[in-house]
């Protein structure tokens, strides 16, 4: 287990990424049931860190997260990256880290992933 800094949350050493979950970089890990499953066995596992991004799959990354940690929140400490601003066929086409943009991006996260705060919001490019 590690501190991440002062005060904040305690997470296991090795963290699991879930970006390959959808096909950012060549081709997507498996289906989305594969993917779930991948989270809830890093859950079993004892690996409690979890980072995703708003980006992913235009939000569908964060929807599987989402059902991953039904009813295990408590086991996971979310990690997502937001800022990125993608066109419908994944291309980079800027960022926005605007107060008003992070709070617009944050909310949809904490929507997809059912969750009522996001422990590690990351700005990302």
């Amino acid at each position: 287990m590690r501190t991440l800094g002062k005060n904040a949350p305690r997470v296991s050493a090795i963290g699991l990424g879930c970006m390959r979950m959808w096909n950012l970089v060549g081709a997507k890990s498996g289906t989305d049931e594969e993917s779930i499953a991948t989270i809830r066995a890093a859950l079993d596992a004892g690996i409690s860190f979890l980072n995703t991004g708003d980006f992913y799959g235009m939000g569908h990354n964060e929807l599987l997260g989402g059902q991953a940690i039904k009813r295990r929140r408590d086991q996971a400490v979310i990690s997502v990256k937001f800022g990125v601003l993608r066109s419908p066929s994944g291309q980079i086409l800027g960022i926005d880290a605007r107060p008003n943009a992070v709070k617009n991006f944050a909310a949809y996260s904490l929507l997809r992933l059912g969750v009522d705060v996001i422990n590690l919001p990351t700005w990302s490019y």
